[in-house]
């Protein structure tokens, strides 16, 4: 039989708990649910950081951030650690990239074969944050984001993503006209719907302001917040600003309307599996490198370990799969052995991972006991952060603050931290004994330091001279395009016509 192709569709900052399979009343993301009725929700999904590209990082090695340096958005993966890409690649697939997957330095391919966008961010290492100076403020982003949003015609995010979307469908028609049925796996990640909210009228038009809901946790008093809460407010410059319940639903409009926008063109994607036949042999997976506060407990964009920012959706669905619900907590760590067992590969060829399979429980075996962990480790903080989350608790902790504590079954909102209850005293010992069994949070914390002060070295070399050109130059042979002198082409070594499918 024919190994499974598989789409690989990454959307930037999406909480799974603003989308209608998650359960959120408002939010209109039909093509996500179309997908999830076809095939497996993994109801507790998290990231592994909230922050865009240590989460990635982590996702595509399947390893922790601090177990391969990733510790922000301006560091660089070593090419020697292998992704899914590159163990796809051993397994006789074709590899290939649509879109944003914040790589930094001058490997930006990471395992892809071929590579049809540029990155949206920077590839240096100008975003280095700078924990040898804790009296100082980094403000990598304020609350402007929060007070200018609404519809637009036009945006960065939206052309970039009408871009990445542009070149992955055609990619997905090149394919169907293939004569070589080599399995592939493309990744098409899109960078909404990342700040700013806006979108453009046809979705800004599909809610109406006094439908748009309120945060359903407010903001917390002062003396009930935990100190990563605080950090963050600082960080984020909250208390800079007094918000209108006007301001925080036109914000969250934006915020859904730019989901709908981008679930849109998940819609998109599959509509072209479907027209080709394609989907008859393809799995498709769907998730997001973090999620978004959205002004709940009064926080709002990433860097938190409550549910909003932390959450994410991932669902699977299309060859051998059937509709099922998967309650246990998983994290992006385990995307790396679940496509290689897709393919049918040996797991125990995989040189180090610290995530497991979900296929088999894709197909409707259970899942054993899971802890999932997160950490953050980048600007806004100068301790590492941990998170531990088994079934049942939520575990937060850092050098210099008192642990947190949430039971997630009893208390999904989070509002009541248990961490000094005399009766959970055990249960704070116990995940506390799991994070000092398992990081070293001074060793860490002293790697950070030195590679940050590597890369800000790097950084003042070159603003003298011509710097390095890191950023992806995607490469197009116009001259073997089309119709040409002597002879005719197209891009594909296949038939020049697709014919429709019944």
């Amino acid at each position: 039989m024919t190994l499974p192709n598989i789409l690989f569709v990454q959307v930037d900052q999406l909480t799974a708990l603003a989308t209608s399979v998650y359960g959120h009343p408002v939010v209109k993301t039909p093509n996500i649910q179309a997908l999830a009725d076809e095939g497996v929700v993994f109801r507790n999904a998290y990231c592994n950081s909230p922050l865009c590209g240590p989460s990635r990082m982590s996702m595509m090695t399947g390893r922790l951030p601090s177990n391969i340096g990733a510790y922000d958005n301006a560091v660089e993966l070593p090419a020697s650690i292998p992704t899914f890409a590159h163990y796809l690649r051993r397994l006789g697939y074709r590899t290939c990239l649509s879109g944003k997957m914040h790589f930094v330095g001058p490997d930006q391919l990471h395992g892809y074969e071929e590579r049809l966008t540029t990155d949206i961010y920077p590839a240096d290492f100008g975003w280095t944050p700078n924990w040898s100076e804790p009296e100082a403020k980094v403000r990598f982003q304020d609350m402007t984001n929060v007070i200018e949003t609404g519809p637009c015609e036009r945006s960065l995010q939206i052309d970039y993503d009408d871009e990445t979307a542009f070149h992955a469908k055609r990619w997905l028609y090149d394919r169907a006209r293939d004569e070589d049925k080599q399995p592939w796996m493309l990744t098409v990640s899109f960078t909404s719907p990342h700040d700013p909210y806006v979108a453009r009228p046809e979705f800004w038009d599909l809610y109406q302001s006094e439908e748009i809901d309120l945060p359903s946790v407010g903001p917390r008093p002062d003396n009930d917040l935990d100190a990563h809460s605080r950090r963050l407010r600082s960080h984020y410059s909250i208390e800079e600003v007094t918000l209108t319940e006007d301001q925080i639903r036109r914000a969250r409009h934006g915020y859904y309307a730019s989901i709908s926008y981008i679930e849109a063109k998940l819609g998109e994607l599959r509509d072209v599996l479907a027209r080709t036949g394609l989907a008859e042999n393809t799995v498709v997976i769907f998730t997001a490198d973090h999620g978004d506060a959205m002004g709940e407990r009064g926080l709002w964009y990433k860097k938190s370990f409550f549910e909003w920012p932390l959450r994410v959706p991932l669902i699977m669905a299309g060859s051998g799969l059937s509709r099922l619900d998967v309650e246990a907590p998983v994290s992006l760590l385990d995307l790396l052995p679940t496509m290689v067992d897709i393919a049918e590969g040996d797991l125990n060829d995989i040189v180090a991972c610290d995530g497991n399979s979900l296929w088999k429980a894709a197909k409707g075996a259970d899942l054993p006991e899971r802890m999932v962990a997160a950490e953050y480790l980048a600007e806004g903080v100068f301790e590492p952060v941990f998170m531990l989350r088994d079934d049942r608790y939520k575990f937060i902790t850092s050098s210099g603050d008192l642990p947190v504590l949430y039971d997630l079954i009893d208390d999904p909102q989070e509002l009541t931290d248990l961490a000094g209850q005399e009766n959970h005293a055990q249960t704070v010992l116990r995940f506390q004994g799991l994070v000092d069994g398992n990081w070293d949070a001074a060793a860490i914390k002293k790697a950070v330091i030195a590679d940050q002060r590597n890369r800000r070295a790097i950084m003042d070399a070159e603003r003298v001279g011509r710097p390095p050109e890191w950023d992806y130059q995607p490469r197009v042979d116009a001259s073997s395009q089309w119709v040409r002198r002597g002879a005719w082409t197209t891009v594909v070594e296949g038939k020049a016509f697709l014919p429709i499918k019944d």
